[in-house]
């Protein structure tokens, strides 16, 4: 970048960055995953930057690279690798507090990628069904049978479970 927009983008990303993290934590229910996801967000950011900075809405067009990074990802080939046979056994549960959050993100890492980005973007991060729609690029009709379904899968994992008072947004933020 030539044209001294660089600090521009430096700048803006160094501001967007515990955002871009938390939003990327919520998809991936993992730390290193949402830092590689961040990564990978602002490294396309950067070499789209031109174009990108005259976007109506700089945060939202952002916020939807990284979503759509998330769901792509599960097309590339590396995305198929496995390090284990099966997954290491986690340890017991009890209830309260960050047990509980932890049983919901393994629940919602069951879900399918869209229906995981489409019950992030709408729950934890208070979007319309509209919003959604746009950032992931299908109909509103397709978030909210998305949602349906990934509300009832959630509901099917954890049992009867009243879970949406064990996963507050607010609880997020600390992230």
């Amino acid at each position: 970048m030539r044209d001294g927009s660089e600090q521009e983008y430096v700048d803006y990303v160094t501001g967007r960055i515990p955002a871009l993290r938390r939003l990327a934590y919520l998809l991936a229910g993992d730390g290193h995953r949402a830092d590689d996801l961040v990564q990978q967000t602002i490294t396309t950011l950067y070499v789209k930057w031109q174009r990108a900075r005259t976007a109506n809405n700089l945060d939202a067009y952002v916020r939807t690279m990284l979503v759509r990074t998330y769901v792509d990802e599960k097309r590339l080939a590396w995305a198929r690798v496995q390090l284990f046979r099966e997954a290491p056994e986690s340890s017991p549960v009890e209830d309260g507090g960050v047990e509980d959050r932890h049983v919901v993100r393994a629940a919602l890492a069951k879900v399918p990628r869209r229906q995981q980005a489409v019950l992030v973007l709408r729950f934890f991060f208070d979007q319309s069904v509209d919003e959604v729609a746009e950032t992931l690029g299908c109909s509103s009709g397709t978030v909210k049978s998305h949602t349906s379904r990934g509300l009832a899968t959630l509901r099917r994992l954890l049992g009867e479970r009243d879970f949406a008072g064990y996963y507050p947004a607010h609880a997020l933020r600390s992230q």
